[in-house]
């Protein structure tokens, strides 16, 4: 076992009000909301609201932020005008409070030093700080090209500081939520509609007759709206089935429950799309109209029989045809959802692939209560020069992907290491607002790829396990405390939203883009920079969008009106799609031109050997990945994570629930830390479960550290996804160890 250069340093070395909740996530937005309009009114008649959008998810709702004389963030409410969450935010949202009171937070800079031969933090200036991080910016451009200098970045900073390494001249730029999480939706869907499915998806579940999920997890992942519109179709009655190996809470409330051996999706879709050919059921005016390569795909799946299905998916064949004209009677107000993280098996392009075609064969696309046309409004961009163009970029880095269009994370990462096939090296690197220990699989890669950097730069509010890792440290305030870019998401219809500091930052902690444009002055590109505070940025876009920020920190969201058509194909008018061919293409030339499977087919995928159990992991409500787990308010609903194990298989094994275990995987990887049992007919017997995001081994995290498993450190096999990259992380299979491997044996 090598020693590695660059120890990993645990920041602790350096001494430096909870929520109600509901059993069940899908109650959140119901009828009897934990927090109705009249409870917060009360709350904060007397405390100052400033317009924010949420950063604890993703999703981005707009809230306002409501803080006391003394400065101090009190409350956080939804606004009411947002199509995002329509003034009711989930327990992350509203859990945000807890993310400013945090006493664990980043409060200065750090460098990495050695004291005595022991390498360690000391806190530093930001003055100090920045100078070192600008000389390597420097150095790294004079010895190698600025392309060698790699930013992984994830939410609001990382556009600030995608800015500056544009400017400097690297497009070397990736974030995990592409090839760890929905690219090969987007690469599927866009194969067949030539559209992204985008964030918010254009899902119209208000109005859906019949959702189908496969392995999404609504109302676990919380996406705000989606969760409140799948409520409202629940009680009009909409039939939903859910597709999963895990009674999951979504699929406690569907009417159907398909608990599908796991790996076997695409053989299911592949059953369905031979049902509703075979017995007519697809929308013939809308494929005859719309789409192409029909006749292909009738030919295609002749023999992909239920009966065929059965054998593989383990679901009975009277339940396969039965769903399938379920949806075929809905539609075309039928959804068959497309996920958000779908990196899962390697060939996840082509099961969303398969997703598409089965939406296109109901019609769905373009129709009421299936897929609206998404429309956004454009936010002007600030005058700045023309960047650079680098030698080499994120696509170079991921030429053997064809379909790749993000940076990969992994090939960003794999590039960091020398060899001498490796045309594109990355010498140095900055993390932004990503815990990259917890969402990229195969550690030891990822250790390895560290190891070999000149420099490395991590910016974060919390000390993540990622800060052990880097040479400088920089804490960036929480979004309560900063402005940040407007937001205009896709929906039905445009509109922005604001982030406004509600409070100043504690601590020594700035924001994300005083730190890109501190940087920039340093190292001479202060041109693209030129505004005093990021506030001038919004200030002249919001004008240049007819409006100004006095007005949007007085109604925090501004809708706009539709200028791109209707938002539902015109039934009889033709309508051309954004593909090559302007239709919906059911068999893609593309694919087959690219050397791939123009239509999708299931392939066989390992299965755990004897005594071993496939891992899955998935999303709490409380929880957003493995950035609040030390949250206060949100440890305070959920301080660590359980392993679903079903009763058979405790049986076998002789667990209860509760018992504190461990896991091994195939490749003799053992779990830091132990995971408490729970034993639930949930559950398939071939597989468990656990919520990703616990885990931690950094004690500054006082209320997450050791608490639970890490299911990111038992991924150490991906499955590559061959068209866009994607790393499919649910190969991985895991035994259960009922003893402490790490106990100490005294002789």
């Amino acid at each position: 076992m090598t020693t590695s250069r660059r120890k990993f340093i645990k920041i602790s070395a350096l001494g430096i009000g909870g929520l109600v909740t509901s059993t069940s996530a899908l109650n959140l937005f119901g009828k009897n909301s934990y927090l109705n309009n009249k409870t917060a009114l009360n709350i904060t008649q007397n405390l100052k609201k400033t317009a924010t959008y949420c950063e604890v998810c993703f999703w981005k709702c707009a809230a306002w932020a409501h803080s006391d004389e003394q400065g101090n963030i009190k409350k956080i409410i939804g606004n009411e005008t947002d199509p995002h969450c329509f003034g009711r935010l989930c327990p992350r949202g509203t859990g945000g409070v807890g993310m400013y009171h945090d006493e664990d937070r980043l409060k200065t800079p750090l460098i990495r030093t050695t004291i005595n031969g022991e390498e360690t933090f000391r806190e530093a200036s930001w003055e100090e700080a920045l100078d070192l991080i600008a000389s390597k910016f420097k150095d790294i451009k004079e010895k190698y090209g600025a392309e060698s200098f790699a930013l992984l970045k994830h939410g609001s900073p990382g556009k600030h500081l995608e800015h500056l390494f544009k400017a400097y001249g690297s497009d070397t730029v990736a974030e995990p939520a592409y090839a760890q999480c929905r690219g090969a939706r987007e690469a599927g869907f866009n194969l067949t509609y030539g559209s992204w499915i985008g964030s918010p998806e254009p899902t119209d579940i208000r109005d859906t007759k019949c959702l189908v999920l496969i392995g999404s997890h609504i109302g676990e992942n919380m996406h705000n709206s989606q969760v409140q519109e799948m409520s409202d179709a629940i009680d009009n009655n909409a039939t939903i089935i859910t597709v999963d190996p895990r009674l999951s809470t979504a699929a406690s409330k569907s009417q159907y429950w398909l608990a599908i051996k796991p790996a076997t999706d695409i053989a299911l879709m592949l059953a369905w799309m031979h049902v509703i050919i075979k017995e007519e059921l697809y929308d013939k005016a809308y494929v005859k109209r719309y789409t192409i390569g029909f006749d292909e795909l009738k030919d295609h799946v002749e023999n992909f029989t239920p009966e065929w299905a059965y054998g593989i998916t383990t679901i009975k064949p009277e339940d396969i045809r039965k769903t399938a004209r379920e949806m075929a009677h809905a539609a075309p107000a039928v959804i068959i959802h497309p996920g958000r993280h779908v990196s899962w098996y390697g060939d996840d392009t082509q099961r969303a692939r398969a997703m598409a075609i089965l939406n296109g064969l109901l019609g769905s696309w373009g129709r009421r209560g299936g897929f609206y046309f998404k429309e956004s409004i454009s936010v002007p961009k600030f005058p700045h020069p023309k960047y650079p163009h680098p030698k080499w970029d994120w696509r170079d880095i991921g030429e053997k992907f064809p379909l790749a269009q993000m940076g990969i994370t992994t090939e960003v990462i794999r590039h960091a290491i020398p060899s001498k096939d490796n045309k594109y090296p990355v010498k140095a690197m900055m993390v932004a607002g990503t815990n990259i220990t917890k969402s990229i699989p195969n550690k030891k890669l990822l250790e390895e790829a560290i190891d070999e950097l000149e420099f490395m730069v991590v910016i974060d509010t919390m000390p993540m396990d990622v800060t052990g890792y880097a040479d400088v440290v920089l804490p960036e305030c929480t979004y309560l405390e900063r402005y940040d870019g407007i937001r205009s998401a896709t929906n039905r219809e445009p509109s922005i939203a604001v982030r406004v500091p509600a409070v100043k930052p504690k601590y020594d902690s700035k924001p994300g883009w005083w730190i890109a444009k501190q940087i920039g002055e340093r190292i001479g590109l202060g041109d693209f920079f030129k505004y005093d505070d990021y506030k001038e940025v919004i200030e002249w876009q919001l004008k240049k969008m007819g409006t100004s920020l006095e007005e949007m920190e007085k109604i925090g969201v501004k809708h706009y009106p539709r200028k791109s058509g209707p938002m539902y194909l015109v039934e009889g008018e033709n309508h051309e799609f954004p593909t090559a061919s302007g239709k919906i293409e059911l068999y893609s030339k593309e694919l087959k031109d690219l050397g791939f499977d123009p239509m999708p087919l299931y392939t066989k995928h390992p299965e755990p050997p004897q005594g071993f159990y496939r891992l899955n992991y998935g999303r709490s409500p409380m929880h957003t990945f493995s950035r609040t787990a030390n949250n206060p308010n949100l440890n305070d609903l959920k301080s660590e994570n359980n392993l679903w194990v079903n009763p058979k298989v405790a049986r076998i094994i002789g667990l209860k629930t509760g018992q504190s275990v461990w896991l091994k995987n195939q490749d003799k990887i053992t779990s830091t830390f132990s995971i408490k049992v729970r034993v639930t007919e949930r559950i398939r017997w071939d597989s468990v479960y656990m919520v990703h995001g616990f885990g931690h081994d950094n004690k500054k995290l006082s209320r997450a550290f050791g608490k639970g498993i890490n299911d990111t450190e038992m991924v150490t096999k991906t499955m590559i996804d061959p068209i866009m990259g994607g790393t499919g992380m649910r190969g991985n299979f895991v035994e259960i160890l009922t003893e402490d491997p790490h106990k100490t044996v005294e002789i």
